[in-house]
């Protein structure tokens, strides 16, 4: 089936907020719900986000069980992306799966909304469309019914929702938190393991932020930790509840970039477990954790690169062979990367080359390039990618 068509399954009885009709809202669900199970061959899935201007959209692949992909069709999110060319969101979780993988967040920065789908396998049906309450939304984070999304523009803010039995959003009063000045770039956000804080971090600010999540739902007061080490970009929680932060590194400086792992005070104090341990690579801006929590992968887009940790128990952060785990072929400018739910795979968006990096995970935690998928325009702004 083509993507057109596709696109026309997608869309059928959806109002224009994008929700669910009552009267065929099950008979649509459980028709898109054998289509995913016919569609997955024992693998699982792949998302990217076009991010496109005039109309965003979500491309979904099959995953087979040697981890190839195959494209499977286009999924509008009813949206507009930002447009742009290389990494224009600047941001780590612009399309961002649920914890039991059952929906997907994807953030419209150029209409200043969130989609939500339903996810069967690599189908996808749009769910909601949801206002973000801010300019230019980057990022969602989600935690049970909790979610919150990172808006980039004017004064930077995360706004939250509550996520209701349908995968609608609904705004929680009083949520909005600002950044820690107007244009700071936040560039991802998390919540903890346990749940108790939400982390941000800027990028021209150069800061992680701390808030903690209250009983409601709503923020406590920022607690802003200046990052020792430059160019702070993305973090994830691992699930010993240890963060991990990718830094670029230094303006003009070669392959400088590097990784650092904190503790999570009680205050909202960040604590180093290890600092700035080099990536032996340029452009470390996202990074992936293993399901296990036990490795982490970054993308080194300056380098065309993957770089690798071993995470112990306390968070100390220990380079895979010479760092360099992975590459995709020069040019590339591999940007977002995603590690599938087994925990086998590694994909990468590779920005100029139109394509996705595919990666088996070796025992060792070295990668083997399986090479590239898809025939994507070339250095138009994609952004996000989630596996499955």
């Amino acid at each position: 089936m083509n993507r057109s068509n596709r696109l026309r399954l997608l869309t059928i009885a959806l109002a224009g907020a994008g929700v669910l009709t009552p009267l065929n809202a099950s008979a649509q669900l459980a028709d898109f719900s054998a289509q995913g199970a016919s569609g997955n061959r024992g693998g699982g899935a792949v998302f990217v986000m076009t991010n496109d201007a005039n109309h965003n959209e979500v491309i979904a692949f099959d995953r087979n069980s040697n981890g190839y992909l195959t494209e499977r069709g286009d999924y509008d999110t009813g949206g507009r992306g930002s447009g742009g060319v290389t990494d224009p969101l600047e941001s780590q979780g612009s399309l961002t799966l649920s914890q039991d993988h059952s929906l997907l967040f994807a953030v419209n920065a150029g209409s200043g909304t969130v989609s939500v789908f339903k996810v069967f396998s690599s189908s996808l049906f749009l769910l909601d469309k949801t206002p973000t309450g801010g300019s230019q939304p980057v990022a969602v984070a989600q935690r049970n019914n909790l979610v919150y999304v990172l808006n980039s523009g004017g004064a930077g803010s995360v706004v939250g929702f509550r996520l209701n039995f349908g995968g609608q959003m609904q705004p929680i009063k009083k949520s909005t938190a600002f950044l820690t000045g107007n244009t700071t770039a936040g560039a991802s956000l998390a919540f903890s393991p346990d749940g108790q804080f939400l982390l941000v971090t800027e990028r021209l600010a150069n800061t992680i932020d701390a808030f903690r999540v209250k009983p409601d739902g709503t923020l406590g007061p920022l607690v802003a930790n200046e990052n020792p080490a430059p160019g702070t970009f993305s973090l994830a929680f691992a699930s010993n509840g240890k963060v991990i932060v990718s830094e670029t590194g230094p303006a003009g400086a070669s392959n400088a970039s590097a990784t650092s792992s904190y503790t999570v005070g009680a205050d909202g104090k960040l604590t180093a477990v290890s600092q700035s341990v080099p990536a032996l690579a340029a452009g470390n801006c996202w990074n992936a954790i293993t399901p296990d929590g036990t490795r982490v992968y970054t993308s080194n887009s300056g380098s065309d690169s993957i770089s690798g940790y071993n995470i112990a128990k306390d968070g100390t952060l220990t380079p895979i062979a010479s760092t360099v785990v992975g590459n995709n072929p020069a040019g590339s400018h591999n940007v977002d990367i995603a590690v599938t739910a087994d925990g086998k795979f590694v994909y990468t968006i590779n920005s100029d080359s139109g394509e996705v990096g595919e990666f088996r995970v070796e025992q060792d935690g070295r990668l083997t390039s399986l090479g590239q998928a898809g025939q994507l325009p070339k250095s138009v702004g994609f952004n996000g990618i989630a596996a499955l």
